[in-house]
């Protein structure tokens, strides 16, 4: 159910410190006129760090509806952040996270001069260190499926201890307890929690499986 945001501040308030789980929402595809019903319906379940990727439509829009409702109750930003003149226009929508597939210099340069949060995508040892070097706020492991539990581990090994990593790209909740199991921070979900054409009680659903299956695996190792 679709809940009105004047009345419900204070409890969004509350939920986001809360439920501030090492969750990413990645909603590749989603359009200006359904993003605020979704991400309201991911707060709510407690995902509360929303992504919009570039190649998304009118991501700009969706980007700077999304900060001007929820600046306050989540971490909102854009994915496949590819280009320098790219994270500005995001600090401008009111985004303020940095999210790219790759490792670019230039990117997380002007990402950290604008005071934004840093995650690009890295696959090899170089390509962490590059990234660490530059003064990214944490790794996004890209794609997940091929670098495996097993060539996490290894990387694992050489990383920064407390640096926040993030496995992303075939990653679900059956796996969840894999990765955290060899020090990963979070997940960044994409296609398993939306696709285009998926209404908000699809994506409400889907939500709260992925905060079911998190929550019980953190208790876990608690």
């Amino acid at each position: 159910m679709y809940i009105r945001w004047f009345d419900q501040g204070i409890f969004f308030n509350l939920w986001a410190i809360l439920m501030d789980r090492e969750l990413i929402a990645i909603l590749r595809g989603v359009t200006p006129l359904e993003v605020i019903a979704i991400a309201e319906e991911l707060i709510l379940s407690g995902i509360t760090k929303i992504e919009v990727p570039l190649n998304s439509p009118n991501a700009y829009e969706s980007i700077e509806s999304l900060a001007n409702h929820f600046s306050s109750e989540a971490v909102i930003g854009a994915g496949t952040v590819l280009k320098k003149n790219e994270v500005s226009s995001v600090c401008n929508a009111g985004g303020k996270m940095i999210v790219s597939p790759n490792v670019n210099a230039d990117v997380i340069l002007e990402t950290k001069k604008l005071k934004m949060r840093s995650y690009p995508g890295v696959f090899t040892a170089s390509e962490c260190f590059e990234a660490i070097q530059n003064g990214s706020d944490g790794l996004k492991l890209f794609p997940a499926f091929l670098l495996g539990v097993d060539g996490f581990k290894a990387l694992k090994a050489v990383l920064p201890p407390d640096l926040p990593t993030y496995a992303v790209g075939g990653v679900d909740p059956i796996n969840f307890a894999d990765w955290l199991a060899f020090g990963v921070r979070g997940f960044g979900i994409g296609s398993y929690l939306y696709k285009v054409g998926d209404n908000v009680s699809d994506v409400g659903k889907k939500a709260k499986i992925i905060v079911s299956a998190y929550d019980d695996v953190s208790h876990e190792r608690s």
